[in-house]
């Protein structure tokens, strides 16, 4: 499995925001958002090639019982089925992040969902493949109707929470697990947005989320 980073940190986001977490991140992803935070993972994806027991090994040397397998789109990965299961035999709660855009019967106790809104569609050559596939109501249905999930979509400006608030009535998503994360890995630009956009989470009955860990670390890989 190609892997652009394996760290011990805490959950930036979410519903389990500020959970020690071991954090496997791999490389390689179906989509390409215009802003991308881990280009590493997508624009130009890099990493080292690791089995399933080197990835564990690294694993089972943190203290942590919460894993976090990100990426990129980790669902593309060949192995994240039996990665996922390895991690339930020993005994760790296990979120996966995903964009939702493609089903794989992994072992997952957080089905973190973040469906692309029209922000993060690019100009050029993959505008037209972005497009296409950043929203796939039938595989997000899957997922919903299968896993413990959270919707959580990245917010750059008000008028976005119009496309949030469309999809999730399309998918009879529960208001309580729609998330609202601002847009940046600029802090001084995350609390101007999510000054505002809390707002806009509490008007809605929809959940806000900062991003703890570029408020603590700063925009760093690792952390």
């Amino acid at each position: 499995m190609k892997i652009a980073e394996l760290f011990y940190s805490i959950q930036g986001e979410g519903a389990l925001i500020g959970m020690p977490s071991f954090f496997i991140r791999t490389s390689g992803c179906n989509l390409r958002c215009s802003w991308c935070d881990t280009p590493y993972t997508s624009w130009q994806p890099e990493g080292a090639d690791l089995d399933l027991d080197q990835i564990l090994n690294e694993a089972r040397a943190h203290p942590a019982r919460h894993a976090v397998v990100t990426g990129g789109e980790p669902m593309i990965q060949p192995q994240i089925v039996p990665l996922t299961e390895r991690l339930r035999a020993l005994g760790f709660h296990i979120t996966v992040e995903t964009a939702g855009t493609v089903f794989q019967p992994v072992a997952c106790d957080l089905m973190s969902i973040s469906p692309k809104l029209a922000n993060s569609t690019p100009e050029g050559p993959w505008a037209e493949r972005h497009e296409d596939l950043r929203i796939r109501p039938d595989i997000l249905r899957d997922l919903m109707a299968r896993y413990e999930y959270q919707l959580k979509f990245v917010i750059a400006k008000p008028e976005d929470v119009e496309e949030v608030r469309a999809l999730a009535t399309d998918l009879e998503a529960e208001s309580s697990r729609v998330i609202l994360m601002p847009e940046g890995i600029d802090r001084d630009a995350l609390r101007e947005r999510g000054v505002w956009l809390a707002e806009i989470a509490k008007a809605e009955g929809f959940r806000f989320s900062p991003r703890l860990h570029i408020e603590l670390y700063g925009n760093k890989r690792g952390v």
